[in-house]
Parts: structure tokens; sequence; C-alpha cells
């Protein structure tokens, strides 16, 4: 055989070490192996969703006892200014980029993805999420937030992209037997990154905290080091299955289903189509009614409980001392951690249920469920249960996550699985535009209503009607989505010249090719273990935490 030759399914001559050709799997190989992979990344970015833990220590990074605030402050002098600490909803920017730029560079760069495979998508990723932190950590050194929002809120925002899409279609293809669970599994790590991170960025600010630092910028060196060996490990643990292959035991189908395809849409072709843009709004709507709660859970239960998280119920929140601020913080941070829980275990959950109930009628339950959780918070807030307050976000979080679990195999039902990773990229532009909405309405409400001299712990009663609205609109576009017509789907010839490079020997074969056999073997208990005990350990962390909640 030449040197030229394939020396098997998939590989080619001299590929580089991050190239697509060179993490084609080969007889042997564990699927089983993929899952931890993905979520190694997920873990360490979806700490993006955790930086609320952030924001109340920041906004006293000069004044570190207590805020030095400045009455001409605004959104501009407070991107260079040196002598006046932020404002929570300058701070909230940084949060409002990370979505921005995750949704524009999973759009921008998806079809690169596609061409390059996960591993190459993954590594920059952990370059540019990694890196940003860094940058981040100079930006509070010098106190320059324009620094934090490039740093952590645009570069990182692009590694969030990268590392976020980079194994959607990986896993839709190692599980076609069980679309909906693979897409959760890919995923959930994403909606579980704040459980870990959120108390791990406590404990390690309350360690590196001294009476001229409040412990950040330390914070972010200590996590960006972590992160980037676990999210290298998982970048180096991907496999793609060759064209043509399916499970063992397993065949596609044979009853027509008007919802799921068996064909595929070009990516060129996915924007062009109605459903593609009513799934664009239902994803943009769940999103924008979850995203700016989640960006405030810390602060938004400390304003509203204040005192009472600590056992002194006619305590408000600005009657706080310092001490006793950094008591509720802690407390906060379980709140922030458990919401967290439910974000992953909701990923699975609801992605799982959608493979027997459809993705339409899942969807369906969120917007429907949403709607009347939102209208009822205020109550529970009005009626100072914590547990109903706490219980009822808990449930919203979990079908949040969810509705993000659900969607790529959503899109692998409408437009096939061809490109379901760079069409899903370009999907979360929505997340994008939510990235924007959802932060504006909760942080910029809120502080309107504080000016106007609004209690504390009323301040977000009229942000959860109006998100509840959001969740009505979600409903209806979701009842629109019908299957595509035959026009848009690619014929066999293009789907065969699309998947040469990861053809076996014998073209158009399918099977197994002993590929994807085994279960928990050494090898993946290992992997597994890996993410598993960060997993357990934010589980253990939020639990012990949430016992002061439902007190």
């Amino acid at each position: 055989m030449s040197a030229t030759d394939r020396a098997g399914p998939g590989i080619y001559e001299n590929p580089g070490i991050l190239d697509r050709e060179r993490i084609v799997a080969k007889a042997g190989f564990n699927r089983w192996l993929v899952p931890p992979a993905a979520l190694a990344i997920h873990l360490c970015i979806g700490m993006a969703y955790g930086f609320s833990v952030f924001w109340l220590p920041l906004s006293r990074a000069i004044g570190v006892e207590q805020s030095v605030a400045c009455a001409d402050l605004n959104l501009l002098t407070a991107l260079f200014t040196t002598s006046c600490d932020w404002r929570v909803s300058d701070l909230g920017w940084i949060y409002t980029l990370f979505f921005v730029l995750l949704g524009c560079s999973a759009a921008i760069w998806g079809g690169w993805l596609e061409r390059v495979g996960p591993r190459k998508a993954g590594v920059v990723s952990a370059l540019c999420w990694c890196g940003g932190m860094v940058l981040a950590a100079i930006g509070v050194i010098t106190h320059q937030l324009w620094l934090m929002w490039v740093g952590a809120g645009v570069i990182g925002g692009i590694g969030l992209g990268l590392g976020y899409i980079s194994p959607v279609s990986t896993l839709i293809k190692w599980f076609p037997d069980r679309r909906g669970m693979a897409t959760g599994m890919a995923i959930m790590g994403f909606g579980g990154g704040a459980m870990i991170g959120a108390p791990l960025a406590n404990l390690l600010m309350n360690h590196f905290k001294s009476p001229d630092s409040v412990g950040v910028w330390q914070t972010f060196l200590v996590m960006a080091a972590g992160y980037f060996v676990f999210m290298m490990c998982g970048a180096f643990g991907y496999r793609i299955p060759p064209a043509g292959w399916r499970p063992e035991g397993w065949t596609p189908p044979t009853d027509a289903r008007a919802m799921i395809t068996t064909r595929h849409v070009h990516l060129r072709d996915a924007h062009k189509t109605k459903q593609f843009w009513l799934i664009w709004a239902v994803l943009c709507l769940n999103v924008s009614a979850g995203i700016g709660v989640i960006g405030m859970a810390s602060p938004m239960l400390q304003e509203i409980f204040a005192g009472k998280l600590i056992g002194l119920p006619d305590v408000s929140f600005t009657q706080l001392d310092a001490g006793q601020k950094t008591a509720i913080a802690s407390i906060a941070a379980g709140f922030a951690g458990l919401i967290s829980l439910f974000n992953i275990g909701g990923r699975f959950f609801w992605a799982s249920l959608s493979d027997r109930i459809g993705r339409k009628a899942t969807y369906f339950t969120f917007f429907a469920l949403g709607i009347v959780l939102y209208a009822l918070a205020p109550t529970a807030a009005h009626m100072g249960s914590q547990a109903l307050f706490v219980a009822i976000f808990c449930v919203i979080l979990s079908m949040y996550g969810g509705g993000f679990a659900t969607v790529p195999a959503y899109l692998a039902d409408i437009f096939g699985t061809q490109f379901v990773g760079a069409i899903h990229g370009r999907l979360l532009t929505a997340w994008a535009t939510a990235g924007i909405v959802g932060p504006v309405v909760v942080n910029y409400i809120r502080e309107f209503q504080i000016n106007a001299g609004v209690p504390r712990d009323q301040v977000y009663d009229r942000t959860m009607y109006i998100l509840a609205g959001m969740l009505a609109l979600g409903f209806i576009a979701n009842f629109f989505i019908r299957p595509l017509a035959s026009k848009w789907f690619m014929s066999d010839a293009e789907v065969a010249a699309l998947q040469a490079k990861t053809k076996t020997a014998d073209a158009g074969a399918t099977g197994s090719f002993g590929i994807g056999h085994g279960g928990l073997d050494a090898k993946a208990a290992l992997a597994w273990a890996a993410v598993g005990i960060p997993i357990l350990w934010g589980v253990w962390v939020t639990v012990q935490q949430a016992v002061v909640l439902f007190r």
C-alpha cells in the first residue's frame, strides 16, 4: 500500500494532530468516551452562567468594604475610570457580551467547525475562554472595565461559541438511536458549569480576599489555569464516526414520522426557510425569559430576601452591614449553584423526554408552564417564602436548560444531521439577541425602579410579568412550525460527495465497523470519573447551601 493510501476508515496520510481526519474513530473505539469529552469543555465554559457571583465583589473593587460611588458616573466613563467603583449594571454587560459573542461566533465559524472537526474547535475554545479570563484579571488589577469587556466578554465569548457547538453534531451522529438524549449530554455540562464554578469562585475569593483586594483577579487566574487543562483534555478526547456508521443492531426507523426527516438540508439553504426563523424565535424568546434572571440570580435573591437569609427578617438589603452582606452572598452563591443543578438536570431530562413526546410538544410544555411560574414568582417573593421562590426558579431553569438541549434535536428532525452543527451555530444568533434583550430588561428595569424609590424586594415584580409575555409569544411561534417541503433537501449524490473524507474503504457501506461497542469499561470509567467527581462535588456543595434556602 502506498504512502498516499488510507490506513483505515477516514484515515489519510499525515493528518495534523488537530485535523478532522486524525480523529475519525477506528475499530474498537467506545462511543461512550465522547460524552465526557464534551462535558469536560462544557463544564468549564458553563461558568459563564456563574459570573454573577463576581458582580457584587467587583462593585466594591476599590472600596473593598464599601463601594466608592461617583454621582456623575455613566456607562462610558465607567469603562475608563480608575477612581470610582463599577455599578452592577456596568458589569452586567460582560454577561451580555458572553452570549452575544457566543451566538455570533457560533454562526460565523459553525461551517468552519464542520470542516475541521471538533478537536481543533475545542482547542481554540480553550485558548479564547481561558485567555479571556487572564485578560479580565489584568482589567481588575488595573481597574479598567473596558479590558474586562474585551477579555472575558469578547474573547471569552468567542471561546464560548466554539466550545458550545463543538460536540453537538458529533454526539448526534454517535447516538442516532437517541438523538434527544445525545443533545442533552452534549450541552448539559454548560448548564452545570456554574454549579461547580460559582461555589469554587466564592471559596477562592474568600481565600484571596485581603484589606486591599476583594480577591477577584486572583480567582480569575487560578480558574483560567484549571479550566485550560480540563478543556484541552476534552478537546483531545473527541472522535467522529466514519460515514455510514451506525450502532450495532440498530436500523433507522422505517415508519413515516411527519416531524422527523431522514434527508438533509444544506447549510446555505437552511436560513431561507420559515422553519429556521420560527425555531429561531422559539429559542430567542425562551432564552430571553431565562437568561436575564440567571445572570442576576445572586443579586436578586440577596435584594429580595436580604436579612431573611440569615435569620433577620426585618432587615432590608440596604440596612445590612459588610459582614452580613458577605454571609448572604455565600447563600446566594448556593442559589446560583442550585438553579445551575436544575439547569443541567433539565437539559438531560427534557431532551430525553423529547425523544418520547416530540420536540414540538416539549416546547409547548416549556412555554405554558413557564408563563404560570413567572407570573407566580412575585407572589412568592411578597409572601416571603424562600422555599417557594427558589422552587419556582428551579423549575423555570430546568426548562430553560431543556430548551437549549432540545433545540439541536429539533433542528436535526427538521433539517437532517449533515449540517446540524453549523445550522445550530447560526441559530445561536437567537441566543446572542436574547443575551441583549434578557439582561437589559432585568438590569435596567431594576436600576429604573431603584432610582424611582421602589423597595429592593419589589424591583423585580414588573420584570417577571414582562418575561411571562415573552413566553406567550414563543408558544405562538412554536405552533406554526411544520415539516419542510421536499425542494429544500439535498440529493443523495450531494450528500455522498460531502461525506467523502469519512467514507469507509468500501464506499457506500453501512454498519458498526467494530466501532462504538462497549459500555463502562476501564477507560470509559476513568473518563466519566474525571467529569463526574467535579459534578458530584458541585452537587454536594449545592445541596448543603440549599438547606439554608429552604429552612
